[in-house]
């Protein structure tokens, strides 16, 4: 049985054409959904048993309130003798011929002995033909029902209930409620006792048999509107389907394009033009993409750029291996191997440097940011490097004016590497025995960090390219290959992922002379309570 079930459902998964998109399960809910609301409205609606129990409330109220009436009048004009009281059955009988009785009730009076004295039926011409009752027996109670005010075709139960009705009746009580018609309906049913004095002379039944024909007339009345509520909720089930589900299908299959490397991006232009929040989703979807699209190039052209930055330090080292083996002069064997040394050290410097700049996204992401002083920051860092400043290096000197508490919400670490890269920087610039000064202050809602140094500063057109990757301008005598020229890279990426800026600028003199560069960052400063 399990090998049947096996081999059908890849035979159901063919006969669907290859390029039929599934059935939407969301249009399917949608549908349901408003179905199912609408069932429980219409449901409730047709029961109506609110509804029905306030018009059987009021019906018997009303034909509460008409017996006794009717029966006030029988009582004064009908009624003769005392101390043994007798209701008087023609005079009762005219009276209530005398009555305008709706057509929907129906009115009877019953003498002291349960026999039918008058019926409003009959009173108002209505023709029965109805066939004689068989004779009572002697001594047989009326309320074994052989009299001829009961209908052949009335049911034992309408019967028995009708009894019970007016036995209560002829206790002196009024008795009220739903009963079995003769008809095989179901009637609201009133029957008042006609009292004079104390005693009980008669029972005057009151029914009427229309609550359920308004109950029905109501249910009818509500079909209509019952259509039209339905189609109106198909119209907006499909509608809903084809704005939410559609839209979302497309989300998922470009989503699925993308993850299957065939684009490199979310493009759906006429759903991120949707003024709704699929227009948000599908906007945001697109810059998602289009920020992974441009990440995934920036790491091929990273990868690329490191390729070629390694390659040449191999390929000196290398050709001086090559060489080494057929140089026998000592100097020239020594000069080889400085040479090894050199690259072998610029081959270090530049895959650490490669690989704190792959491992900067992930930290950058993984730290919170938290509160980070600046001033303690820099203070700390321009102290280390005058611990271990030896002669003839440039010098080290913080300038903070009133930068105490000056605070930016940040990562330390990061940030640390960010002044320690630009004071790298500053002083492989200067001058021997030269000066480096970084300078803090706050400046409107930002905290401004400049560090200066007195080196021969920058051409006006690398201001900007100084901070590309892998960029080196070295002055004249520096060691080649001392700087991987990723160092003002990662400065500028971590500055811009606190929300800050960073550029360059030469420093002028008086007459205009370049006397020095200058690195500047602007980082937002957090609020501190006073």
């Amino acid at each position: 049985m399990a090998s049947v079930t096996a081999t059908a459902r890849p035979e159901r998964a063919r006969r669907r054409p290859a390029n039929a998109p599934p059935p939407s399960r969301i249009g399917r809910l949608i549908i349901v959904l408003n179905l199912a609301g609408l069932a429980i409205l219409v449901g409730g609606a047709l029961l109506l048993n609110e509804l029905r129990q306030g018009l059987v409330n009021a019906r018997l109220d009303s034909l509460r309130t008409e017996g006794q009436l009717i029966a006030n009048v029988l009582d004064k004009a009908a009624t003769e003798g005392d101390p043994e009281p007798l209701l008087k059955a023609d005079d009762a009988s005219v009276i209530l011929q005398s009555l305008s009785v709706p057509r929907s009730e129906r009115v009877r009076l019953f003498d002291a002995e349960g026999q039918l004295i008058a019926d409003s039926y009959v009173a108002s011409d209505r023709v029965e033909a109805t066939p004689l009752p068989p004779a009572r027996k002697p001594g047989e109670r009326p309320f074994s029902f052989p009299g001829s005010w009961f209908q052949p075709q009335s049911s034992g139960l309408a019967q028995k209930s009708l009894a019970r009705e007016i036995a209560g009746a002829m206790a002196g009580e009024t008795v009220s409620g739903v009963r079995p018609g003769e008809d095989g309906g179901r009637v609201v049913s009133v029957s008042i006792p006609i009292e004079h004095v104390r005693d009980v002379v008669g029972v005057l039944t009151l029914q009427a048999g229309d609550v359920d024909q308004i109950i029905a007339n109501e249910r009818a009345a509500l079909i209509p509107f019952i259509i039209i509520a339905v189609a109106v909720n198909l119209i907006s089930s499909f509608a809903l389907t084809q704005l939410i589900a559609q839209p979302v299908r497309r989300l998922s299959a470009a989503a699925d394009s993308v993850r299957l490397s065939r684009t490199r991006a979310i493009a759906l232009p006429d759903i991120a033009e949707r003024k709704d929040e699929l227009g948000d989703l599908a906007r945001s979807l697109e810059d998602m993409t289009h920020t992974l699209s441009d990440r995934m190039e920036a790491i091929e052209r990273f990868a690329a750029d490191v390729a070629h930055e390694i390659r040449n330090p191999l390929t000196s080292i290398r050709s001086a291996v090559e060489t080494l083996e057929l140089v026998k002069d000592p100097a020239a064997r020594d000069r080889l191997l400085g040479i090894l040394k050199q690259d072998v050290g610029r081959l270090d410097r530049l895959i650490t440097d490669i690989s704190n700049a792959s491992r900067l996204d992930a930290e950058l992401s993984r730290e919170s940011p938290k509160p980070v002083s600046i001033d303690r920051l820099l203070r700390e860092i321009v102290g280390l490097y005058e611990t271990v400043r030896r002669d003839g290096e440039a010098g080290v000197r913080l300038i903070a004016t009133g930068a105490e508490g000056l605070t930016v919400l940040g990562r330390e670490g990061p940030l640390g590497q960010v002044f320690r890269n630009l004071i790298d920087n500053a002083r492989s610039f200067s001058p021997p025995g030269g000066e480096v000064r970084v300078t803090v202050a706050r400046e409107r809602a930002q905290a401004r960090v400049t560090v200066d140094d007195d080196g021969p500063g920058m051409p006006p057109e690398n201001l900007e390219t100084v901070f590309e990757r892998f960029y080196t301008s070295r002055p004249r005598g520096a060691a080649f290959g001392g700087a991987s020229g990723l160092g003002l890279s990662i400065a500028r990426q971590i500055v811009a992922a606190h929300g800050g800026t960073i550029h360059a600028e030469n420093r002028m003199d008086t007459g205009g002379a370049v006397v020095g560069a200058r690195f500047v960052v602007a980082i937002p400063a957090v609020r501190t309570p006073t």
